[in-house]
């Protein structure tokens, strides 16, 4: 008998776990929020011009905040508004604000194949969505390999889990009547503001302004972008 023949299973998987570990770290976790949007009466854009500030006074003048303004000018303008020289002139005022908090554990599959790291919990979340498509209940464990010789079915590791919101407003300056507010909230191990605000942004303005009242699943990733709606 070859070698090749009596090469076990066990073996198998432990020369194909290097692999199939390098194969996933080579692919991008996408992003996920969940975004609400209400804009009953959000002008369409015609040139109409706009200015983006700081809904906290504490963020007010900071150059992070002015990078993160910066990221809401430049969707703002592809949308078809223009930006004004200043708040005192624009005819729309976008009020911007971000936030992560301190985290809380949770526990996690450390085997490969379990669905979402981020999204393993039913509630206000309403469930998750994994890599194929597919939705999942309550549990983390919801699909693996199976195979005890790859690595263990039950074994847990506990990871700091951070929520992180961004929230928008835009007022008509001449009278100061909102006519959009947004939301965007996400689960991730990140608690950089400089990683999270970004995808936050890119999520509020996924389908813009979007359906008011609407609460969207929006999944980003390098090459493709996913919306889902939230029952």
């Amino acid at each position: 008998m070859s070698v090749k023949n009596i090469i076990s299973r066990r073996n198998l998987g432990l020369l194909a776990a290097p692999l199939l570990l390098a194969g996933l770290s080579a692919c991008a976790t996408p992003f996920k929020a969940d975004v609400s949007r209400f804009a009953s009466q959000l002008p369409a854009p015609q040139g109409q011009s706009f200015a983006v500030t700081s809904d906290d006074p504490a963020l007010a003048g900071g150059l992070e905040f002015s990078q993160y303004a910066g990221l809401v000018s430049g969707q703002m303008a592809k949308l078809g508004y223009s930006p004004a020289a200043s708040p005192e002139t624009a005819d729309l005022v976008v009020r911007l604000d971000y936030d992560v908090d301190k985290g809380r554990e949770k526990l996690r599959s450390t085997g490969i194949g379990y669905a979402d790291p981020f999204y393993p919990w039913r509630g206000s979340w309403g469930g998750f969505y994994g890599r194929r498509g597919g939705y999942y209940g309550r549990s983390a464990f919801a699909y693996g390999w199976h195979d005890p010789f790859f690595f263990g079915q039950n074994d847990v590791e506990s990871i700091t889990v951070y929520t992180s919101e961004l929230d928008m407003k835009i007022d008509r300056r001449v009278d100061g009547s909102r006519l959009f507010e947004g939301k965007a909230q996400a689960l991730s191990s990140s608690n950089r503001l400089p990683y999270l605000v970004p995808n936050l942004v890119e999520a509020m303005f996924t389908d813009f302004p979007g359906n008011s009242g609407e609460t969207l699943r929006i999944s980003i990733a390098p090459e493709k972008r996913t919306v889902r709606r939230i029952d």
